[in-house]
């Protein structure tokens, strides 16, 4: 039986770890994640996910801000790892933990695109048809380790965050286990660097949308699905929006028909129909509500 320390924080991480836990062959002393969170505006104290799974299991867990704070390597030194598995953890291996065993991560783009913290969502901004989940053996640079397996899916034209990251969580807890059981026979692969690319955290200031391209304009509604979303420059969320055409120029911003509850909107190329809008401290409401509240009408500006 294989001893496996885990590192890890979300949803993503822990449904690698219940894979691991559920094997006959693996073995979890010991859980890394990051501290507990104050959620929601009342700001309630929370344990991430993979927490919340290893106390189930009766599994210690460390939550240390700095994996260099005193102790952390000697602890993972003592549950005598045969492998470190890392799945979205939020900070880098120092060289001390690195060299304890081998250390896997499972990165969510196909490396080296997408390097970083954000890999799905730039998936979805840049329109590309395929992603995946890559199994790598971790360095000291950022996921630049190589390659030891990799899966992938077609994300399709409507697959938005929540699903596809969903898609990808299964992927990852498929791959782990036939990684580890064959890591002997893997011969590790080199990432091309010249083809790296980097992605950093998204921000709040990133859905921010300015009419200019529907078709951007799509590809962030579907990239920032849940957070932060796409709101124009006053802070109106822009809820439940679909395609009506992509190739004709218009006054962005401008009411093109009010159809049932909904609004055709116009941007620099193409048009929208927006469903739902929510403005700034208020609750969602239809676009048809939302225009008559406001004397809103056809050939007027949403902007």
């Amino acid at each position: 039986m294989k001893r496996v320390v885990f590192m890890g924080t979300p949803h993503y991480a822990e449904v690698i770890l219940r894979t691991l836990l559920e094997a006959p062959d693996f073995e979890v002393p010991l859980v890394l994640t990051q501290p507990d969170r104050p959620v929601g505006r009342k700001k309630v104290l929370t344990p991430p996910p993979v927490k919340a799974l290893a106390v189930e299991h009766g599994i210690e867990v460390l939550q240390p801000e700095r994996l260099r704070e005193e102790g952390v390597r000697e602890r993972i030194a003592e549950a005598n790892p045969d492998f470190i598995v890392v799945a979205a953890f939020g900070q880098l291996l120092p060289r001390q933990i690195l060299d304890l065993a081998p250390c896997i991560n499972l990165h969510a783009s196909l490396l080296p695109r997408y390097r970083g913290a954000s890999p799905v969502q730039q998936a979805l901004l840049a329109g590309d048809r395929y992603t995946g989940v890559t199994a790598m053996l971790m360095e000291e640079g950022l996921d630049s380790g190589p390659m030891l397996a990799w899966s992938y899916l077609e994300i399709g034209p409507r697959r938005a965050l929540g699903e596809l990251m969903e898609d990808l969580t299964v992927l990852a807890a498929e791959l782990t286990p036939k990684v580890l059981r064959r890591f002997e026979t893997i011969e590790p692969i080199p990432q091309f660097a010249a083809l790296a690319t980097h992605c950093g955290k998204i921000r709040r200031s990133d859905g921010e949308v300015r009419l200019e391209d529907a078709r951007t304009l799509l590809r962030k509604a579907r990239a920032f699905q849940g957070w932060p979303g796409i709101f124009l420059p006053d802070g109106l969320k822009l809820l439940e929006i679909e395609a009506a055409e992509t190739d004709q120029e218009h006054r962005p911003g401008e009411i093109l028909a009010l159809e049932g509850e909904s609004l055709l909107l116009g941007c620099g190329r193409g048009s929208l129909w927006i469903h739902r809008l929510q403005p700034r401290g208020k609750k969602p409401m239809s676009s048809k509500a939302y225009c008559v509240g406001r004397g809103l009408k056809r050939g007027d500006s949403l902007l």
